[in-house]
Parts: structure tokens; sequence; C-alpha cells
């Protein structure tokens, strides 16, 4: 048999308990646009920079044509699993690990078609820096990373 004040302890710790956030219990889902015009010009992935929790998921969609997402090698966590979704397809990521992650869409990487994905600390910026890329997509990642804390 549970006293009045056990039961009303209880409560009161059920009800605190209720109001914590759920972040650790529930991930977010970041929906990226993969877009031949945006906000900032042409080529583009809409937004180009997520800040995310391990656990959350990365939905890239081919809102156009002829556009994919791919993992950029030394551009994401050395335990972490890279990606390569195909031309014209929606696909999913789970970030698991924490540091940043570089993005590519293969047929147009050249014309900086590229984004950064911030997974709690940046722990491989360093790494991510030093990473060589064509045309406009050097100064994108310059600038996508410039704009990210060091760890």
């Amino acid at each position: 048999m549970f006293t009045r004040r056990q039961v009303l302890t209880g409560a009161a710790g059920a009800t605190v308990l209720a109001l914590l956030p759920v972040r650790a219990l529930a991930s977010v889902d970041h929906q990226v646009m993969m877009l031949n015009m945006g906000k900032k010009g042409a080529m583009v992935y809409e937004p180009d920079f997520v800040q995310a929790a391990p656990g959350d998921t990365i939905t890239f969609v081919p809102t156009d044509k002829s556009h994919n997402a791919e993992s950029i090698p030394g551009m994401f966590p050395a335990d972490s699993t890279p990606f390569k979704g195909k031309l014209n397809e929606q696909i999913t990521v789970t970030v698991e690990k924490e540091g940043v992650y570089g993005v590519k869409c293969m047929p147009h990487y050249g014309m900086g078609m590229v984004m950064l994905v911030a997974v709690g600390k940046p722990t491989n910026l360093e790494e991510a820096r030093i990473v060589k890329h064509p045309g406009r997509a050097k100064k994108k990642f310059e600038e996508l990373l410039a704009a990210l804390p060091a760890s």
C-alpha cells in the first residue's frame, strides 16, 4: 500500500520527467531540397548547412531532376559510413557520429552544389578543411567551414 506522500511524490516526479526535452528520445528529420535554382543561385542544396544531433536523419529530396547526394571522401567522421544516392533518388541518411559531413551532388560538384552537416562537436574539422574541391565547391566549403567554431 502506498502512502499519500509517496503517490504525490511519484506524480510530481513523473510531471518533471514529462517536461524534460524529448531530444534524447526522438530524432529529428532534416529535409534538404536538391534544386536547379534556389535562394543562393543555381545548382544548390537548400539549406546548404544543417546542424544536427547524433541519431538525426537528413532526407535529401530530389525537387528538381539530375541531382544526387553523396558523402565526400575525407569529409565525414572516420568511423561513420559513407553514402551515395542515385540520380533523382530521395535518400535518407542517419548521422550517428559527431563531426562534419561534406555532401556533394556529383554531376554539379564543380558548380558548387555542396552542403555541410555538423553533428554535435566538429571533431574532424581540421581533416575536412584540407580536402581538395573542384571549381566553385572550393569557395563554398571555405565559407561553410569558416562559419563553424573550432572543436
